[in-house]
């Protein structure tokens, strides 16, 4: 499959391309012209393009698409805004536009319900808004929902659902590994699951 990947340079992105390469799929990274592209497998096809201002053809030969980009909240209420909700959502309907077969979101833990209280409660917001554009998109989507993110590789043990641990944490391997599984199986169809490593 041609596989769209949104964030692929940041640090799940990357490892996200590399197994999607070794299952056979082909990743189109989409990556802005100041984007160190360093990292990415030499092969690695490369699509320009800024999640704040995205043309209307990105999608176009795309199978699926993975948003594995975000600011994490670091980039203050406006950035956050600019990327996590309004480019996740434009890159949404540009996908259903393109008759893409799945979209992916790498979402976040607490963004179901976001805690105005919490120090990410902008940054849950935005990531709210932007699975629920996704479900309403009448796209095929998988949503994941990851604990705190580790830069481990992990196992590939990991726990799903309402079991999951909220103060537990998910190695980066193990999420890249999990969304390369959402992009093309069909278990993962119309679902929204947190997840942790084990």
């Amino acid at each position: 499959m041609n596989v769209l990947v949104a964030g692929a340079t940041g640090k799940t992105g990357l490892r996200l391309v590399k197994e999607l390469t070794a299952r056979g799929h082909h990743p189109i990274a989409l990556v802005r012209e100041s984007s160190d592209t360093t990292a990415l497998p030499p092969d690695t096809e490369q699509r320009q393009g800024d999640l704040t201002q995205l043309k209307s053809d990105v999608c176009e030969g795309c199978d699926a698409v993975v948003f594995a980009a975000g600011s994490g909240g670091s980039a203050g209420p406006e950035g956050t805004n600019a990327v996590d909700r309004d480019g996740a959502k434009r890159l949404i309907d540009l996908a259903a536009k393109a008759n893409v077969q799945r979209f992916v979101m790498l979402s976040s833990v607490g963004a179901g319900e976001p805690d105005p209280d919490s120090k990410l409660a902008n940054y849950l917001q935005a990531k709210h808004d932007a699975d629920e554009h996704l479900k309403r998109s009448g796209l095929t989507y998988a949503i994941l929902r990851p604990v705190s993110l580790t830069e481990q590789d992990g196992t590939r043990n990991m726990r799903f659902g309402d079991d999951v641990d909220v103060g537990a944490e998910a190695a980066r391997g193990d999420v890249a590994s999990v969304l390369a599984d959402a992009v093309d199986d069909e278990q993962w169809a119309g679902k929204v699951l947190r997840m942790q490593s084990q």
